[in-house]
């Protein structure tokens, strides 16, 4: 087992849900203390709140890992008769640092979005509402067969040579014969002066997504042996990543809205929740979900054929507007978002088996759903 810092640790998150993917002023990343110290137990909570603030101190936490970040507003002073402030106050005198992962985690592949739908239970999903796409690049560069192993094992470690979610490692090797000549001032690693050489090589390729090219032709050059690696890149234009808000998928079989609700507060645990609908009964396969307080993307559930949408903190004028839209709508209230907990949770664990960490990432007990309902 091995020490991880803070920023061994977020590098690893970041790449999974990198920040570039945040909806435009949403504040993630961290918000308080400092990243460049061994972590060795994280609290993951949906929120951060007076009684999850003591919470970590009570655990002697050294991260507190959250959803909704714990500063949306600046503070306009540190007057710690304040509450808010005097959380913060309290962070900082305990050395817990506090990151947030929002709208990044919303939209990543096997984020947020993907939790809530597989516990609904839909299947075949998709994205309900696309907000970023990716292009991927593709690096050809010729090699030494000796240094082989090294130079695609450093461009791995920079991030290339990751196919979608489920493959990583992936590359292909060719075998040939490289010529050169080195003229002039030339300090060549292998070969002589104005003299022509010839060199058992790979070539290497891989493919990464292209807003990585700096760090991977970097690591190229890091690794490579030549004073100047011949190398070729390559806009790939028939694969891109895509991203975004909220998951479309089918049930299994066709059940009435009543029902389905019923069902929803079971999963989530609610005591109640709002329905949108003129016809409690009618029958629904096709479900469009995203948590969070997103009401105004029921256009991209329409578009999506969504039978019903369940979204939280639907406003009431958007309520009239979905109703004449024809579609049906189920508001469980933004803390089904809670389910981050044991997915991050799940997620770290997964890392920390691989990793071999020595860390311990526990879930927050506490409920900050503020609703109540009588």
């Amino acid at each position: 087992m091995s020490i991880v810092t803070g920023k061994e640790f977020i590098a690893k998150f970041e790449e999974f849900a990198p920040v570039e993917l945040a909806e435009a002023g949403d504040p993630v990343g961290l918000q308080i203390g400092t990243l460049d110290k061994p972590i060795k137990k994280i609290l993951v909570t949906l929120d951060i709140r007076l009684e999850v603030v003591e919470e970590a101190i009570s655990q002697g936490v050294d991260l507190i890992f959250a959803h909704h970040p714990i500063m949306f507003r600046p503070a306009k002073n540190l007057i710690t008769d304040n509450p808010q402030n005097k959380m913060y106050a309290d962070l900082l005198k305990h050395d817990i640092a506090v990151y947030g992962a929002h709208t990044n985690l919303d939209v990543a592949t096997n984020g947020l979005n993907d939790w809530l739908g597989q516990a609904i239970g839909i299947e075949n999903t998709e994205i309900m509402h696309i907000t970023n796409q990716t292009g991927y690049k593709k690096l050809a560069v010729y090699v030494p067969k000796s240094d082989e192993e090294h130079v695609r094992v450093a461009l791995t470690e920079a991030g290339a040579g990751k196919i979608g979610p489920n493959y990583e490692n992936c590359s292909y090797t060719l075998e040939g014969t490289g010529r050169f000549t080195p003229i002039n001032g030339a300090m060549p690693t292998i070969g002589t002066l104005n003299q022509t050489e010839e060199v058992e090589e790979a070539r290497i390729e891989v493919i990464f997504p292209e807003h990585k090219t700096a760090k991977i032709e970097r690591a190229l050059f890091e690794s490579h042996p030549y004073e100047e690696p011949g190398y070729d890149l390559y806009t790939i234009e028939n694969f891109v990543d895509a991203y975004g808000l909220g998951r479309v998928g089918d049930l299994p079989e066709p059940i009435s809205v009543n029902d389905f609700s019923e069902k929803i507060k079971a999963i989530f645990q609610l005591e109640g929740l709002r329905l949108v609908t003129t016809d409690p009964s009618k029958m629904i396969q096709r479900v469009a979900i995203c948590g969070g307080d997103a009401g105004k993307y029921y256009p991209s559930a329409l578009k999506k054929q969504a039978d019903v949408y369940i979204t939280g903190d639907v406003y009431y004028h958007t309520a009239h507007d979905m109703l004449a839209d024809g579609l049906t709508v189920i508001d469980p209230g933004h803390h089904i978002e809670s389910i981050c907990k044991e997915g991050l949770a799940d997620l770290f664990t997964q890392w920390k088996a691989s990793e071999s960490w020595e860390i311990e990432i526990i879930q927050s007990d506490l409920n900050t759903d503020p609703y109540r309902f009588k």
